[in-house]
């Protein structure tokens, strides 16, 4: 065989290469967003179990189940922790 043939069927075994490791390449795609999607999930519902904590605990210090000082030292720490869910999903949003 002379070059030119050689050159022709590496060229040929390359597309094919190609075509065939297409859906390969997609998938990996496919599941880093599908992993997105699911942290975006997870965050979310921490988001919402974080605001629910904290209407309970203001709710807690209505009804006296709290001091003062003790609901003034849970508020904190929970909004902190909201603020930190809240940051991680706008990470995600790329609002950074």
């Amino acid at each position: 065989m002379d070059a030119l043939a050689l050159l022709a069927i590496f060229a040929l075994l390359l597309v094919v290469a190609w075509i065939v490791a297409s859906p390969l390449r997609r998938g990996a795609a496919v599941r880093a967003a599908s992993r997105e999607e699911a942290e975006r999930q997870d965050l979310e519902a921490a988001r919402d179990a974080k605001y629910r904590e904290i209407r309970d605990a203001e709710l807690d210090r209505q009804t006296g189940k709290l001091s003062e000082a003790d609901w003034r030292a849970l508020d904190r720490q929970l909004r902190a922790e909201a603020v930190e869910i809240l940051r991680r999903l706008d990470e995600l949003d790329g609002l950074e």
